[in-house]
């Protein structure tokens, strides 16, 4: 049985629906926000697909992700299909103006990272991972917004 953990975080940025959608849409670009993302490469034979990876001390890992859901400017959903088992969506909330970007996502983990610390400590150090980055995001998409 896995042992999953889900971890949800949210942003408001100063920035329209359309423009953030945009930022966050574009799959390649997120290792700019995300200190742990080494790098996405989004498959031009299906672009549904993407090569995820993350890396962080000495732990290096990879993953195949599947788009499964995707309503414009409301909802990315996704799966991975291979490597490091996760899932998630990323919601985005029109407040006329700026917008609310909230990240959930679920990941089982790896037996090594689960023999070396207990749920509670890498929840911690997960969650509070991903606040940063979404932090991160919204001074990306600030500084991209005042350049267009």
């Amino acid at each position: 049985m896995a042992d999953w953990l889900e971890h949800t975080v949210q942003v408001e940025v100063a920035v329209s629906i359309e423009e953030v959608w945009s930022l966050w849409s574009d799959l390649e670009q997120m290792p700019r926000w995300m200190k742990w993302i080494d790098s996405v490469e989004v498959l031009a034979e299906n672009p549904e697909l993407s090569r995820w990876k993350l890396a962080s001390g000495g732990f290096q890992f990879s993953w195949l992700s599947r788009i499964i859901q995707v309503v414009p400017e409301q909802i990315i959903q996704w799966e991975s299909v291979d490597g490091l088992p996760n899932r998630g969506a990323i919601r985005f909330y029109d407040r006329h103006g700026s917008s609310i970007v909230k990240l959930s996502v679920a990941y089982d983990i790896p037996g090594i990272l689960g023999k070396l610390m207990d749920d509670l400590f890498l929840g911690r150090i997960v969650e509070s991972t991903i606040q940063a980055d979404m932090e991160r995001f919204r001074e990306y998409a600030l500084r991209a917004s005042k350049k267009s």
